[in-house]
């Protein structure tokens, strides 16, 4: 049985959604989980949170629709509470999307466990404070995972989901098959470490990409260049040892690391140990300046969101015009 096939309490039973947290990952699970043909009910203290949901999820609708992702949704299938646990009633998942810090965490897990259905899977979108940290908010955390998104949620397909040896059995899967059922492509975090996985390989890149702009090695505009204009390409396609299973013709990966052991080795012991201290911020910033002066946040992040979106849709549908 794959774990799209949870007959009962599985992903496909679930048909109502609480999205606990109204800020910008919370508004972008709301326009997925809605675009999914679920209703969703919002927990947000914020009398304001209402008009910046219906907002975000009005933006975010056409962006589903390219991608497919709305033939079964309604956007007005969407209510508001000012109490968690009200927004959890009924729910057959609830997305826990809440500021981290780690006190205001547990206050929300108090208040919803009581109410929880015996099936209901709460995730939390949490990408600073480990499980183990969240956990000490439960009575029974059984029940709670990390689900831990992409920003934004709605558009990036990726979640890392993890429990731990006080997750309840099945708990990881029915994750797992829920986000899958809603476009979303997951992978499972197998041990606790800061970051999980995805934030840990970004930290890495941008490390050396410090560095190297540190060093002198190039500008920060080239550094970013050598990214968006190089491999950050292949790497909408495959992960880099997939890619570098493809570098070395018919022996594939066995014959890659003994091609290329030693230059690889020389790269990783040159590599460098920056810290992003004031002095490094400024640096990056000033050399930021060239491309972004001129420009709003919300300007460029239209700019990367129709880029994401056509990406998307094409890794979506590899078969589609113009993927040739």
């Amino acid at each position: 049985m794959s774990r799209s096939e949870h007959p009962g309490g599985g992903p496909g039973a679930v048909t109502h959604v609480a999205s606990l947290g109204g800020g910008v990952i919370g508004q972008s699970w709301t326009a997925l989980f809605l675009a999914a043909g679920r209703s969703v009910a919002v927990y947000d203290p914020d009398p304001a949170a209402e008009r910046r949901v219906r907002q975000a999820v009005e933006t975010a609708w056409p962006v589903l629709t390219r991608l497919g992702l709305t033939e079964r949704g309604d956007p007005e299938n969407l209510s508001f509470r000012s109490d968690a646990r009200a927004a959890v009633e009924g729910a057959g998942f609830v997305q826990e999307s809440v500021p981290e810090r780690i006190g205001l965490k547990h206050e929300v897990y108090a208040a919803i466990e009581p109410a929880l259905g015996a099936g209901t899977v709460v995730a939390s979108s949490a990408s600073g404070l480990t499980l183990t940290e969240m956990q000490r908010g439960w009575r029974d955390p059984g029940r709670l995972v990390l689900g831990h998104p992409f920003n934004p949620p709605h558009l990036i397909p990726l979640v890392e989901v993890m429990g731990n040896d006080r997750t309840g059995a099945g708990v990881v899967d029915r994750a797992r098959a829920f986000y899958e059922s809603t476009g979303k492509v997951t992978i499972e975090v197998r041990r606790e470490v800061p970051g999980h996985v995805a934030n840990r390989l970004q930290a890495a890149l941008w490390r050396e990409a410090i560095h190297l702009v540190t060093e002198g090695v190039a500008s920060v505009e080239d550094v970013d260049t050598a990214v968006s204009a190089g491999p950050g390409l292949r790497w909408a396609a495959m992960g880099p040892t997939q890619l570098f299973h493809l570098g070395a013709g018919e022996g594939g990966l066995a014959a890659f690391c003994e091609r290329y052991a030693d230059s690889f080795n020389r790269w990783f012991d040159d590599l460098g140990e920056p810290h992003l201290d004031e002095a490094t911020a400024r640096r990056l910033v000033d050399g930021l300046r060239p491309v972004s002066e001129g420009h709003s946040i919300e300007e460029l992040a239209r700019q990367r969101d129709a880029l994401l979106t056509r990406l998307v849709a094409l890794t979506r549908d590899p078969g589609a015009p113009g993927t040739s």
